[in-house]
């Protein structure tokens, strides 16, 4: 499965539910050459998670702070993208 096809994928939380995510972009790092994928569920937008996914569509936790980090800069610079976007 190529994530980036898809627009909707469902995931196990850690409770055993399933949650339909809708996906909001994906991006790849280019030195790690590692591929993450940020999710979010349709009723409730505002809570955005990011996960690593592999060529097989498989998706995994981020596990390293550093990692984490960074990922969470590209979601932030995605963010102020899209709010100087809705400026202009």
């Amino acid at each position: 499965m190529d994530i980036m096809d898809e627009k909707q994928i469902t995931i196990m939380d850690e409770n055993g539910n399933e949650r339909i995510m809708e996906i909001l972009f994906t991006y790849e790092h280019p030195e790690r050459k590692k591929k993450y994928v940020f999710l979010y569920e349709k009723d409730n937008p505002e809570e955005v998670i990011a996960m690593e996914y592999n060529d097989n569509g498989e998706l995994f936790e981020i596990e390293s702070e550093e990692e984490y980090e960074e990922v969470e800069e590209v979601f932030n610079a995605f963010n102020e993208d899209g709010f100087e976007e809705e400026e202009n």
